[in-house]
């Protein structure tokens, strides 16, 4: 039988090859998604049709009430979202307060509830200048924490810390993934900016890539 983990899975890019991943590993994934009050639905919405194509278990958590003590985020409040690289400081303005040590905590929990045995998120170093919560010291603090926070240890995995975008997308190339079952970009609209620190990275780790990335978009 094979080993039950549970992946926090986005829509995005990273969480979608991540949870390709651990099925190539051959666990037996349980995605695990959440609607924090972001600005729009649209990866979660991607992520329940993967799942579904898929026939993997997939919850998608309503947790949208967090926002009355964690807001200040352009993906969650009434802030314009930043246009640029990736890396601007501008970028700054997407950190969402404490989320993944919230999303990470949930996680665990479901994973013990389920008697898995890891949970896997997308955190890579494209992450690191801008957001705490994906940087290498935080996650070995976290998996430290969950071994002893429950009857049952859990690890936490992130396959890609160390990895670019552009290496995850490699990978996901390599793995013969359709990335346009992936929603990256910051704004919700029918076609992706273009212009967001989100898109600009991703747009970037393709043309790296020598790909072409199957979305449309604005610009």
């Amino acid at each position: 039988m094979s080993e039950s983990v549970v992946v926090i899975y986005s829509g995005g890019m990273d969480s979608y090859t991540v949870l390709n991943k651990a099925l190539r590993e051959g666990k037996t994934p349980y995605a695990l998604s959440f609607d924090y009050g972001q600005r729009h639905k649209k990866e979660l919405d991607y992520a329940e049709k993967v799942c579904k194509r898929l026939s993997i278990a997939h919850k998608i958590v309503d947790i949208s009430s967090i926002n009355s003590l964690v807001g200040g985020s352009a993906l969650t409040s009434d802030i314009a979202v930043p246009e640029g690289h990736y890396e601007e400081p501008s970028m700054q303005t997407t950190v969402v307060p404490n989320r993944n040590m919230i999303l990470l905590s949930l996680a665990i929990g479901y994973a013990v509830s389920l008697d898995a045995t890891k949970v896997y998120y997308g955190a890579h170093s494209g992450d690191h200048a801008i957001y705490p919560d994906c940087r290498p010291e935080f996650v070995q603090k976290m998996n430290d924490v969950s071994q002893i926070a429950n009857y049952s240890p859990v690890e936490i995995v992130t396959p890609y810390l160390l990895e670019s975008k552009t290496a995850i997308l490699a990978d996901g190339l390599f793995m013969g993934l359709d990335y346009s079952e992936t929603w990256t970009c910051y704004n919700g609209r029918e076609k992706a900016c273009g212009k967001c620190g989100a898109c600009q990275e991703r747009l970037e780790a393709f043309a790296l890539n020598n790909a072409t990335d199957p979305l449309y978009y604005e610009s």
